[in-house]
């Protein structure tokens, strides 16, 4: 166990510990982004209808959202390396629970254990990389971690599709057992424990559950709105949300250690860079699932063809995510952050406005400017959320950052569902126009930061 200073962990102990969350991230990210591609062939396997496998989806993701802000809480109780390796653990063995499945039900259960694993590595990632990194680069830490979420959000559905072209559903499971061993190993010689604490935070039992009750009906009225079920249900949702929230909230302003880290939005930068979080991961989500059925439907592509005109856009996150990283460590996050946000919304705005039979190249420019515009943004973003907390709240501050991604691209995806229905034809079109006016706005939310100063 090696103990982190301010300046992080000695050079070769920090790339084995970078690795350990590389390899945790990338899995926990990517089975939320590949079981979409696969739902029609696990529905088939299993004897499911197409409107009740969409279950194996939703299950990982609410678990995942109503989840992700406890368990920061008990990183910062009981150490981040701790609770990383019990979701390590966990996520492998769920893995295995869901390639074995045989039925709807069973799967769908593994998926929401799998979605806890999930969860307690996301939660406590970035607060993991502020112990390894020496504060004058954890920029580039952060840029690490941007850029494999990003490629693993976006990368999904094309690493999906090769695996099922050469296996069967099962092996998108299969494949984390490995790969969660590798990390469990690395994880136990590498990762540091939290310095030493006077006093430790207390776990509020009732905030857990208003928070699981909080994030899981909004993500449940929103997907539900997307697949069009009974409005009498989903305005159920929402008025029980809207009242439980409400304590929820309330009760995390008399806590002297809120689960909710309402006292952290409070600080001006760190509220400003969660805000326009949420609204670049909308925009992304928008554009990412309403991108192939335009490339399909209008413009005639076949499945292999769009899966390579998408790639431009994660390619680009790749190469300027790292970049991005190593600017912050010069350039104030907010100026970054806002030219990012003008580059993708150019690319989107540039995508809505394509010619009726445009070329690849048309096409392909246009993607990866978004995906550099979106690496230049994300990277000096999420190192403001985590260097404007204190570091004693580096757990908490890490699950609003995750947080605020699953909000943001549960969001994106019902708002797509919403344009398709309201414009049929023309929701591609509004669903890009849509996503530039919110890179537009994250632009603007960004450009605020410069009057803060670059560390909180």
């Amino acid at each position: 166990m090696h103990k982190p200073t301010l300046d992080g962990l000695p050079a070769p102990q920090r790339y084995g510990a970078i690795f350990t969350i590389v390899i945790g991230i990338t899995m926990a990210v990517l089975d939320g982004a590949i079981a979409n591609v696969a739902l029609p062939t696990i529905a088939r396997d299993l004897n499911a209808s197409p409107a009740s496998s969409i279950w194996i989806v939703n299950a990982y993701q609410i678990a995942i959202v109503i989840s992700l802000l406890s368990l920061s809480f008990l990183g910062d109780m009981f150490g981040y390396r701790r609770v990383y390796q019990v979701g390590l653990v966990l996520f492998t063995f769920t893995s295995l629970a869901c390639a074995l499945s045989d039925s709807l039900l069973t799967l769908t259960l593994a998926r929401v254990a799998q979605g806890f694993g999930g969860a307690a590595l996301m939660s406590v990632n970035t607060a993991l990389i502020r112990l390894i990194y020496p504060y004058r680069q954890l920029g580039r830490g952060m840029g690490i971690n941007s850029f494999v979420v990003a490629v693993s959000s976006a990368a999904g559905p094309t690493i999906a599709a090769a695996i099922l072209s050469v296996a069967s559903w099962q092996w998108l499971f299969f494949i984390n057992i490995p790969l969660g061993i590798i990390a469990l190993l690395l994880a136990l010689r590498y990762l540091p424990a939290n310095a030493p604490r006077n006093e430790k935070p207390k776990f509020d039992l009732p905030s857990a559950v208003m928070n699981a009750l909080t994030f899981g009906l909004l993500i449940s009225a929103l997907s539900g709105f997307a697949q069009g079920q009974s409005y009498k249900l989903i305005l159920a949702e929402v008025v029980v949300l809207l009242i439980t929230g409400t304590l929820f909230v309330r009760r995390q302003l008399r806590l002297t250690s809120p689960l909710l880290p309402v006292d952290l939005l409070r600080i001006p930068l760190f509220s400003l860079s969660i805000g326009t979080s949420i609204c670049s991961f909308c925009a992304q989500m928008l554009a990412m699932v309403s991108l192939p059925f335009f490339l399909q439907s209008v413009l005639g592509r076949s499945e292999v063809e769009t899966g390579l005109l998408l790639t431009p856009w994660p390619l680009a996150t790749m190469v300027m995510a790292p970049l991005a990283g190593y600017l912050i460590e010069r350039v104030h996050a907010g100026l970054l952050g806002g030219l990012g946000m003008v580059m993708m919304a150019v690319g989107l705005f540039a995508l809505a406005l394509l010619p009726s039979s445009p070329s690849d190249l048309d096409i392909i420019w246009r993607m990866a400017l978004c995906g550099a515009g979106f690496g230049l943004f994300q990277s000096p973003n999420n190192h403001t959320i985590i260097a404007s907390a204190p570091r004693h709240r580096s757990g908490g501050a890490s699950g609003m950052l995750g947080t605020a991604r699953l909000l943001g691209q549960s969001s994106g995806a019902a708002f797509v569902a919403l344009l398709f229905n309201l414009f049929d034809n023309s929701g591609t079109h509004m669903s890009l126009l849509l996503a530039g006016i919110l890179a537009v706005a994250a632009a603007v939310v960004s450009s605020l930061r410069l009057s803060q100063p670059r560390n909180a």
